[in-house]
Formats: structure tokens, sequence, C-alpha cells
């Protein structure tokens, strides 16, 4: 009995030999890989920690630059940003201040090109934000259907009744009020009532004598 279970424990040992021999430079090799991915996802993790840490101080940095409207300042703290830490979105949102920040300066030549890096390398919220803003200066340059293509790009759906605000502004810049009106009427009706907003887009609306039906009936009980 004993020489018989040493007899099965050597087969089980041979077979395992042979498996070893045929698979085990191909479980070594996967296993490796397996420990590099970790290895190098743990590392990129921690750059991306760190990359977001600078990034956040040189925003904190570009913020005061833009409080107290140093333009040039915000544009070389903008460049740092963009060259150690392109992708964070704290860059993205420098980006869009400085832009703000060269616009209030009368250069919107330096404006739009950071708006359009935004548009082109921001996350789906703040290229939105770019495409808003670039059809504002597309507009402010009498480059209306420019401007109206910017509109096209704004994917979130949250962002539509901003689209249809900004729309009904180029169309009256353009002397389409009736068209303006539509679209301000599709901007009020999109706008949740309590946002501070929709007061602006219903003082549009006022202004070209389109009052909402709320905002009358409030006049007319006054």
């Amino acid at each position: 009995m004993a020489q018989q279970l040493d007899l099965q424990e050597q087969e089980q040992i041979d077979a395992l030999k042979a498996f070893w021999a045929k698979y085990g430079n191909l479980i070594m090799w996967t296993v490796t890989l397996v420990l590099a991915v970790f290895a190098g996802w743990t590392w990129w993790q921690k750059l991306e920690r760190d990359k977001a840490a600078v990034a956040s101080t040189m925003y904190g940095e570009l913020q005061t630059a833009a409080a107290a409207g140093d333009a040039k300042r915000a544009a070389q703290i903008l460049g740092d940003m963009q060259s150690k830490a392109s992708k964070t979105t704290y860059t993205q949102l420098g980006a869009l201040l400085t832009a703000k920040t060269q616009a209030d300066k009368g250069d919107s030549a330096s404006a739009t090109a950071n708006l359009r890096w935004v548009a082109d390398n921001g996350n789906e919220e703040n290229a939105a934000v770019a495409h808003l803003r670039l059809a504002g200066v597309l507009a402010d340059a009498k480059k209306y259907d420019d401007a109206l293509k910017e509109l096209v790009l704004v994917k979130p759906a949250s962002f539509a009744p901003l689209v249809s605000d900004r729309r009904g502004d180029i169309e009256l810049a353009q002397g389409q009020k009736d068209a303006a009106v539509k679209a301000y009427k599709v901007a009020y009706d999109g706008l949740p009532e309590t946002t501070q907003y929709r007061i602006l887009v219903q003082a549009k609306l006022t202004a070209l004598g389109a009052a909402p039906a709320a905002s009358a009936a409030s006049g007319a009980a006054q």
C-alpha cells in the first residue's frame, strides 16, 4: 500500500514537472507583467496626484493675478501650468480665468487662443464653457456665423438653456428680433426658477416687449 502511494506521489510530481516545463515560463512572464502593470498604475496615480497638487497651488496664484487684473502675470502662470500639469482640471479652469482676464483687458486674440485650448483639451463641461465664451468673443467681433458654429459644439444637455440665451444675443445683434425672442423664451423655460440667470433672460425678453406670462402677471398685480 505504501509503495502504491509512493508511485502515485511520484506520478503527481512528474506531472507537475512536465506542466511546469511546458507552461512555467509563460506563468512567470504573466505574473511579472501583472506586477509591472500594477506598479506602473500605482506610480501613475501618484504622479497624477502630485501634478494636481502643483496645479492647485499655481491656480491659487493665478486667481490672485486675475483678481488684480494682471493679465500678463496670469498668462505666465498658465504657461507653467500647461507645461507641468496640462491635463488637470485646475489648468483648464486657469485657462478660462486667464482668457476672461485677457478679454477684460481688450486682448481678444490671446483670450481666443486660451479658450480654444480649453475647447480642444478640456473635459466636456469646461469645453462647453469655452465654446460659449468663444461664441461671445466672435459675436463681439461681428463674426456671427462663426459664433453660431461654436454653439453647435456645446455637448452637455444641461447647457442647452445657456446655448439658447447666447443664440438669442447673436441673433439680436444681427437684427433678428423675432428669432432672438424665440431663443430667449427657450432659455427662460429651460432654466430653473430659482437661478439668478433666469432673471437676466427675463429682463431681455421684457426689454423686447415679450415679458414671460408670470412676469407680466406679477407686474399687473403690483
